[in-house]
């Protein structure tokens, strides 16, 4: 697989179920979510604002292979003081290819924490998409598969920055939502 064909793949809406363990706090959290990913240009504002203030170099930007935006609303059990929050927000990807099945993410935000990110990507043998981030307080691996057209698995454990423990562990099962 190639970063277009999942982009490709992965644009639409997407109905995701995630059941996460943090181990720091020995709690489990489930999460249902509504996700939407939407190709954009390399011409969208964002993506050009995303490259200026990012550690891309300018080699890297000739690169910039289908940018795209990630939408998400999701409701958790983990909220302590009202169960029903709602928490929102999106970011711009920008992946930056190395060669066929692997290269750079910049995101705008990061899944661990809420900060830009450069992620390192590639795609296993089977396609399956693997992703490690390292953040200034942790690491997060991150793997996607696709187990037909409509249906996708992700899965994530969150490390301590030294690598040396695990912190969170996660797995979703992904819908897309189809247009009757």
């Amino acid at each position: 697989m190639t970063i277009e064909q999942f982009v490709a793949q992965s644009s639409g809406k997407w109905r995701s179920m995630r059941s996460g363990h943090s181990l720091a706090f020995q709690q489990f959290e489930e999460v249902l979510s509504e996700v939407v990913i939407e190709k954009l240009s390399k011409e969208d504002p964002g993506v050009k604002q995303l490259l200026e203030s990012s550690l891309a170099k300018e080699q890297d930007k000739c690169s910039i292979s289908s940018p795209f935006k990630m939408e998400w609303c999701a409701e958790s059990d983990w909220e302590p003081d009202d169960p029903s929050e709602v928490s929102s927000g999106s970011c711009i990807i920008v992946p930056l290819t190395k060669d066929k099945s692997s290269g750079t993410l910049i995101r705008s935000v990061g899944y661990a924490e809420s900060e830009s990110a450069i992620s390192e990507y590639s795609f296993l043998d089977d396609g399956t998409f693997t992703l490690t981030t390292q953040y200034e307080q942790s690491i997060a691996e991150e793997r996607i598969w696709f187990v037909s057209e409509n249906v996708r698995c992700r899965s994530s454990v969150l490390r301590t920055s030294a690598g040396s423990g695990i912190l969170q562990t996660s797995f979703a099962s992904e819908v897309r939502r189809i247009n009757a």
